[in-house]
């Protein structure tokens, strides 16, 4: 059972690991992009080329805004048309924000138009969706925390079990058909907080 779980945890805890820190990355991503937006616009108005625009943002933009857009100028400086580049933006960031921003610079491109006006109206857009992760995301804190109780209930109750009666649960711990009923205990434990957790999940 110890290398069962060992097994387990070496696969799980850095994929757990990776994906909290990718998430985090998106969003603060997420955070900066509609001020990024918000700047090119104001670039585009006082007549800069968009490229320059994109130059200024990723020069004074915050992370990690500001080095995602420094590729984007990088490979446009290398020959990269501005379409091309900012498609490899949703590359490193495939997030359906980055999609819109993808689709407004290459429409505008093919097919004319007044960009300043299509900037502001995709910043607009980032801004609603924003409001509406964090509108979902107070909604949801109730069924977080009830999700945490139910699911740490349990182990508060198994240590304070052991503390008042030492050797009641030591059969769990001391005999197979024990440790077999832990495993399942525990297997259930997580497919219980996995579920929660996908219930309170806001999907785009």
């Amino acid at each position: 059972y110890c290398l069962v779980f060992g097994v387990a945890g070496g696969y799980l805890l850095p994929t757990m690991y990776l994906g909290h820190r990718r998430k985090r990355y998106r969003n603060n991503f997420l955070d900066e992009l509609p001020n990024a937006v918000e700047a090119i616009v104001r670039g585009v108005k006082a007549g800069m080329p968009l490229n320059d625009s994109m130059r200024l943002v990723a020069k004074e933009a915050k992370e990690p805004i500001k080095s995602d857009f420094q590729r984007v100028v990088d490979q446009q400086s290398v020959g990269m048309t501005i379409q091309e580049a900012v498609v490899s933006l949703y590359e490193r960031v495939p997030v359906a924000e980055v999609n819109f921003f993808i689709v407004v610079i290459t429409v505008q491109a093919q097919a004319g138009g007044n960009l300043s006006e299509a900037l502001t109206n995709l910043s607009r857009v980032l801004r609603n969706r924003k409001k509406m992760k964090a509108k979902v995301k107070a909604m949801s804190s109730e069924a977080k925390a009830s999700a945490g109780i139910i699911g740490s209930l349990p182990i508060i109750v198994a240590v304070l079990v052991s503390l008042t009666t030492p050797g009641y649960l030591l059969p769990m711990i001391q005999t197979p058909i024990g440790n077999i009923l832990l495993g399942v205990a525990g297997l259930l434990m997580f497919m219980g907080g996995f579920i929660m957790n996908r219930m309170i999940q806001f999907d785009e």
